[in-house]
C-alpha cells in the first residue's frame, strides 16, 4: 500500500504566490482608476442635480438662486476653486458674483471628495426665473492624483447643464495644476 503526501511542493507554492503578484499588479490600478472614476462621477452627478434643482427652484418660486463655491460650508468663498465645496441659496439681493447674506435661504450645501479637483470659469452661477437667462459657464471635474482623464459640466444660458470630455473645438479639458 502506497501512501501519498497530500501538501504541496515549494515549486508549486513558488508559482501560485508568482502568478498572484501578477494578477495583482495588473488588478490594483485598475481597481484604482475605477474608484477615481466613480468619485468624478459623483462630484459631477451632485453638480448636475444641483443645477436642475436650483433652476426648478428659480422658476417655482419666481426668485433667483444662485450657487457659489465655499470653503466652510457658511458662506461664499472668493474665486473659481470649488473643490472644497458649494453652496445654493435664494439670492433675493441679486448680488454679482453671488454672495450668501444672513437675510438669504440657505437651499443646500455639498462638501466634495478630497479626491477631486472642480475648477470653474465663473466664481459663481446664477439662474433666474425664465424671463431672463441663466449664468453659463463650465466646471472642470479632475482627479487629484491626475490617474483618468478631467470631464467639464457644462452650463448653458438656459441653466440647463451636460456632461463633456471635450471642448467644442475638440480639445480636451485640462486640470490646473
Amino acid at each position: 500500500m502506497f501512501i501519498r503526501n497530500q501538501g504541496f511542493t515549494l515549486y508549486e507554492l513558488l508559482l501560485t504566490v508568482v502568478l498572484i503578484a501578477i494578477i495583482g499588479s495588473i488588478a490594483i490600478p485598475s481597481f484604482s482608476a475605477i474608484t477615481a472614476r466613480q468619485r468624478q462621477r459623483v462630484e459631477i452627478d451632485a453638480l448636475f442635480h444641483a443645477i436642475h434643482l436650483a433652476r426648478k427652484e428659480s422658476i417655482m418660486r419666481r426668485k433667483v438662486v444662485s450657487l457659489c463655491p465655499s470653503r466652510d460650508g457658511q458662506s461664499c468663498s472668493p474665486g473659481k476653486d470649488w473643490s472644497d465645496g458649494w453652496l445654493m441659496f435664494e439670492n433675493t439681493d441679486r448680488d454679482s458674483p453671488p454672495r450668501l447674506d444672513s437675510a438669504e435661504t440657505l437651499l443646500r450645501q455639498h462638501r466634495v471628495s478630497s479626491n477631486v479637483r472642480i475648477s470653474a470659469n465663473r466664481s459663481g452661477f446664477t439662474l433666474r426665473a425664465t424671463f431672463l437667462r441663466a449664468t453659463n459657464g463650465s466646471f472642470v471635474f479632475c482627479d487629484s492624483q491626475g490617474r483618468i482623464a478631467p470631464r467639464a459640466l457644462v452650463v448653458s444660458y438656459t441653466g440647463r447643464p451636460r456632461v463633456a470630455s471635450l471642448k467644442t473645438n475638440g480639445e480636451a479639458y485640462t486640470c490646473a495644476d
